[in-house]
């Protein structure tokens, strides 16, 4: 998987694109954590050329997601493409996750 970031204030866009598995969760994790401690807030996952995910990498999302809320953030994925809306689908996992359709939305939903 590649990883790529942008900050905009308290919020972090971190862009994922391949295949996002067990092998990439240490490296997403201290990325995401980085980002954290430089002062983000919120973090969107931009999913738009994300291709699969896999259950360790849900799970990492999961305790993101978790982390960000203790500290009154939020974590968005925008544009998750069909294969992974359908993995969220089938994990029951589309709930937990909030998803937009790009990143002007995701960032409102924050403010």
């Amino acid at each position: 998987m590649k990883i790529s970031y942008q900050e905009y204030e308290h919020v972090c866009v971190l862009t994922l694109s391949g295949e996002c598995t067990s092998e990439d969760v240490e490296h997403f994790t201290r990325i995401a954590n980085e980002r954290r401690a430089a002062g983000a807030r919120h973090i969107m996952l931009d999913c738009e050329h994300l291709e699969f995910v896999d259950s360790a990498a849900l799970e990492c999302w999961l305790d993101l997601a978790d982390g960000l809320g203790e500290g009154g953030g939020q974590l968005r994925l925008i544009q998750p493409d069909e294969s992974v809306s359908r993995i969220l689908k089938i994990t029951r996992l589309d709930k937990s996750f909030e998803t937009h359709k790009s990143l002007e939305s995701a960032v409102r939903s924050v403010r």
